[in-house]
């Protein structure tokens, strides 16, 4: 399906966003606004129009009492997704059916807000990471966690599978280290320690290398090879405020996302080392971005100003969309 340029305003201030690894047209939006007390999730619906527009439809609303941090979709069924709510719960939700059979599922481990989840690529299972300085492996048909990580020393702010090697993952994490782990032994691999001021707030594995991994802090992103990680392959500081999340491309080895503070969108080329888009869509904190893997270099990003821009990106034009 081929969609233009869509910004959709919604009544919430919004945290993240996720498109659907089954459906084209379908993406999940997390939402966090405590000054109107709108939490919850969103399921939407975008569709073309013959006059080369697109119309978005809100299919689902599941309100929750307190905000969403993080939500993805499941991997393996594709009508479930998970979210993380400052409460300190995780939530199952089933979108396909109605708000009052919802959520499915609720756990209660996390002695602190919740600031992440990620689905597994191949299996039937997520993670969750927590201000309590805890990740926690889950399976969706489990009352309670499979396995709970402890190495981290302070609030966990991210966790991320790896695409390639799917019983890896990595976390990032306010005592400036990045975790690498392996769930087939519950094994904690090693620690990348990052000489950042802030502490890391996002990371996200190359899709085309198991071996590369990108990191966050402060207004810096670095590439990591996992096998020498004495320095970074690379290391990226355009943002002029604090990085909020970071995305590789699913269809470009070389092309990474990401949002800041600063109301921006920047798109990177890891291999020439450089920007190659800047975009400024947003009048406020950008919190969420991802790519389509059905479409191309097809991009949503959603913030603070209650915007979801959703928009195809060129990796070889400069400063699209900028004033």
């Amino acid at each position: 399906m081929a969609l233009p340029g869509i910004k959709i305003w919604t009544r919430y201030r919004v945290s993240a966003v996720r498109f659907s690894r089954f459906d084209d047209s379908r993406i999940l939006v997390g939402t966090r606004d405590r000054f109107n007390r709108s939490h919850g999730l969103h399921v939407l619906q975008l569709s073309p129009t013959p006059s080369g527009g697109g119309t978005v439809n809100e299919l689902a609303t599941f309100d929750t009492l307190y905000g969403v941090n993080d939500c993805c979709w499941s991997q393996s069924q594709r009508s479930l997704a998970v979210s993380a709510l400052t409460d300190g719960s995780v939530k199952v939700w089933d979108t396909s059916l109605p708000p009052t059979a919802n959520p499915v599922g609720i756990f209660r481990e996390h002695i602190d807000q919740v600031r992440s989840v990620d689905w597994n690529p191949a299996d039937d299972c997520f993670l969750s990471a927590s201000s309590d300085a805890k990740i926690k492996f889950w399976v969706p048909d489990r009352n309670d966690s499979y396995y709970t990580f402890q190495e981290h020393l302070d609030r966990v702010n991210a966790v991320a599978w790896n695409d390639i090697q799917p019983h890896v993952f990595a976390s990032a994490s306010d005592d400036h280290t990045v975790g690498l782990w392996d769930i087939r032994d519950n094994r904690f691999i090693t620690r990348i320690p990052v000489n950042h001021p802030g502490g890391l707030v996002s990371c996200n594995w190359n899709k085309y290398s198991e071996f590369h991994l990108a990191t966050a802090s402060g207004t810096s992103i670095n590439v990591w090879d996992v096998r020498t990680t004495q320095m970074p392959l690379v290391d990226f500081s355009s943002h002029n405020r604090n990085v909020c999340r970071i995305c590789f491309s699913p269809h470009r080895a070389n092309m990474l996302l990401s949002c800041s503070v600063d109301h921006t969108v920047r798109v990177w080329d890891t291999q020439a080392q450089a920007s190659v888009a800047r975009y400024d869509l947003h009048d406020d904190s950008v919190y969420g971005i991802d790519m389509s893997v059905h479409i191309e270099d097809l991009i949503a990003s959603a913030g603070r100003d209650k915007l979801v821009n959703i928009w195809r990106t060129s990796p070889h034009q400069r400063l699209l969309h900028s004033p």
